[in-house]
């Protein structure tokens, strides 16, 4: 064997595997990375429900706080049921779940970016507003490429997630919306 044809089968051979903080991770297929990304955003999501319920309450907004402990419930089943799922594909849990993390981390930066001390009700509805429409979008993702993969488990979490997805944007847009009408539009911010 030539020292070319020996590098390039090192080369694939490595190529498959991602690195963690030192630990090799196997390569993960688009499915495999879109259903780690769905459970990284359950993970975002239920940090953020949280924080917008801590504004909510300082707003004096119960029925937005109920709202979003409901959706804080329904973010952690999300995430307990794709790490379930994750457990089925053979050696490839942590990379998984490594992807999952990457994404929880990143939805952090974002809400902290956009959530300042100054920020109220409304401010953490249009947070949840756009994060809630990437969820949707991410789950979407998820059940089309499981269209070709077939992977029983994810098409059994998208039929029970993606609706609950939906339904959480509506949720948050028509309570923004609710608290915008009954704000006036020529007071002082």
């Amino acid at each position: 064997m030539s020292a070319r044809a020996g590098k390039d089968r090192w080369s694939a051979c490595i190529g498959s595997f991602h690195t963690n903080k030192g630990v090799e991770l196997a390569e993960l297929t688009h499915l495999e990375s879109k259903l780690g990304e769905v459970v990284g955003l359950a993970m975002a999501a239920q940090a953020a429900t949280k924080k917008v319920a801590t504004l909510a309450r300082a707003d004096k907004r119960s029925g937005l706080v109920a709202l979003l402990e409901k959706m804080n419930a329904e973010a952690k089943e999300a995430e307990e049921r794709g790490q379930a799922i994750a457990a089925t594909f053979d050696g490839k849990k942590s990379a998984i779940l490594g992807e999952a993390r990457e994404v929880k981390k990143k939805g952090a930066e974002m809400m902290t970016t956009y959530l300042d001390g100054e920020s109220d009700s409304l401010d953490g509805l249009e947070f949840l507003t756009m994060a809630e429409a990437g969820e949707v979008g991410h789950w979407e993702i998820l059940a089309r490429f499981n269209k070709r993969a077939r992977h029983p488990g994810v098409k059994e979490l998208t039929a029970w997630g993606l609706p609950i997805q939906k339904r959480h944007l509506t949720d948050v847009r028509a309570s923004s919306l609710q608290i915008v009408d009954a704000e006036d539009p020529d007071e002082a911010a």
